[in-house]
């Protein structure tokens, strides 16, 4: 399956490989080079990548590429998968995923590894069942660690492991008990010079922080569940529940974990939250050009948008911009023609505004085409899509937990065109 895989940064330098079946060359990595180098950004280096022995797959995430090389045809999205487990439980040990992190705690990423892989097929995956294997590091840990001699390694086999909840280790014991959930949604659009919506879709996911004593049984009903289209849960949830009442059902993992992610793409099901007024032109004869933009909320149900950073990529023709906004501060850049505004908080009463003019190349001529704004944003309290959770039910056990549920909108590529 998993042959070898191999940590990459950003400056292109491999900072960790690890081989499972046998070790592979690292001038594999070669056309991954190449690859990277053709795409003008790192997101756009492709997922799979085939050369004459190998095939390369790769995810980028926290500014790192994870590749792993396999050398037969396996289903990509397999592979995939199990590499954006990799970063996730990385995350769950040590708080974040980073270069740094990553070679100061190297001893726990390769005993992670080993058990996470057994002869390149996935074995253990389940951060429980990892955590009871492999302990995480603290700093008592790694002193003691220091002067015994001592591994992380657990002495004992995890107990969930024989079980029919494997995700769920036993005899959990609490003094608080608490079940929290986030509906986190993220919405991708594309706006049109006319204000229309070309594309828009909602991706949304719900993660849990479950801190619940012995062995609770818990199922979670939705307002509108019919909303929810193409949906990917966690393996602890019950199908047949789902597919006859679109209930979940589910004895839940010890901690955090995600319970499903799912994707609204019905146009007329995603409402956008904010709009932008635009006015940017540049004349034939003029070094001048005009350039205005002011942002708003639209279909937020009350709640404030916050986090507003708008940046545009100006044209090649473009020397300087002379602006002001109304709020928040903005910066262009000269060399790579990038001018973002980090607007902050939107004030329903007093709309944010950028206005100005722009210094055109004497005797150039009028740029092809306008730029295009690109938004981010974060609304609290407030799920896009209208999806809301009805009820939260515990069976199993006599103690009454505190429930907690959030919700929160943010942009994913929002993009306006002018």
């Amino acid at each position: 399956m998993i042959h070898s895989l191999f940590l990459i940064n950003s400056a292109g330098d491999i900072f960790l490989e690890k081989h499972w079946k046998s070790v592979v060359s690292r001038s594999v990595c070669d056309y991954f080079f190449e690859a990277q180098e053709r795409a003008t950004e790192a997101e756009n280096v492709p997922p799979v990548i085939s050369t004459p022995h190998h095939y390369l797959l790769s995810v980028y995430r926290h500014k790192i590429f994870f590749v792993a090389v396999i050398q037969t045809e396996v289903p990509p999205l397999f592979v995939i998968e199990f590499l954006h487990r990799v970063v996730d439980t990385f995350q769950d040990y040590f708080g974040v995923c980073s270069e740094p992190v990553i070679k100061d705690n190297v001893v726990v990423v390769y005993e992670v590894l080993e058990e996470m892989l057994d002869n390149g097929f996935p074995l253990a995956t389940e951060s429980n069942i990892l955590k009871e294997l492999i302990k995480p590091p603290t700093i008592l840990r790694t002193v003691v660690n220091t002067i015994t001699g001592s591994t992380n390694v657990g002495d004992q086999l995890p107990t969930g492991q024989l079980s029919v909840v494997p995700w769920r280790r036993t005899g959990v014991k609490y003094t608080n008990n608490e079940a929290y959930f986030d509906v986190i949604e993220e919405i991708d659009a594309i706006i049109d010079k006319s204000g229309s919506t070309v594309t828009a879709e909602i991706q949304g996911v719900i993660d849990a922080c479950v801190k619940l004593t012995g062995m609770p049984d818990l199922t979670l009903s939705f307002m509108n569940p019919r909303l929810l289209d193409d949906v990917s849960f966690h393996p602890c949830v019950r199908f047949k529940r789902w597919e006859s009442e679109r209930i979940l059902s589910f004895i839940p993992p010890d901690g955090n974990f995600r319970l499903l992610s799912y994707h609204v793409s019905a146009q007329n099901l995603v409402a956008i939250p904010v709009y932008v007024k635009h006015n940017i032109s540049f004349r034939d004869s003029s070094s001048l050009g005009r350039f205005e933009i002011t942002v708003g909320p639209k279909q937020t149900m009350g709640k404030s948008i916050e986090g507003v950073t708008v940046s545009s990529q100006m044209p090649r023709g473009v020397l300087s911009m002379n602006l002001t906004p109304s709020q928040g501060t903005h910066m262009f850049d000269p060399v790579t023609k990038m001018l973002s505004w980090d607007v902050g908080k939107i004030n329903p009463q007093k709309l944010p505004s950028l206005k100005g003019t722009v210094s055109l190349q004497a005797g150039a001529s009028k740029p092809d085409e306008n730029p295009t704004i690109n938004l981010q944003f974060k609304i609290q309290q407030l799920a896009i899509s209208g999806l809301k959770v009805n009820r939260l039910d515990m069976y199993g056990e006599k103690y009454k937990p505190f429930k907690g549920i959030k919700y929160m909108t943010k942009a994913g590529k929002f993009q306006v065109r002018t």
